[in-house]
């Protein structure tokens, strides 16, 4: 046989290191996503009890 075991092996390891990446990207991507969505859910919390606050008085 030749050196085809080697070139698999290595191959491998870029499919792996790309999968990782496309992984890690798609992770930062939702938790950013989220946070923003999280953040927007808070803002109109408090402008609806600001709302509510100031139509009882």
């Amino acid at each position: 046989m030749r050196k085809r075991h080697r070139f698999d092996s290595r191959m491998t390891r870029i499919v792996l290191l790309i999968s990782f990446l496309f992984f890690f990207g798609r992770f930062v991507y939702s938790t950013i996503g989220a946070w923003y969505h999280h953040q927007g859910k808070v803002q109109s919390q408090q402008v609806s009890q600001t709302i509510d606050s100031t139509a009882q008085r």
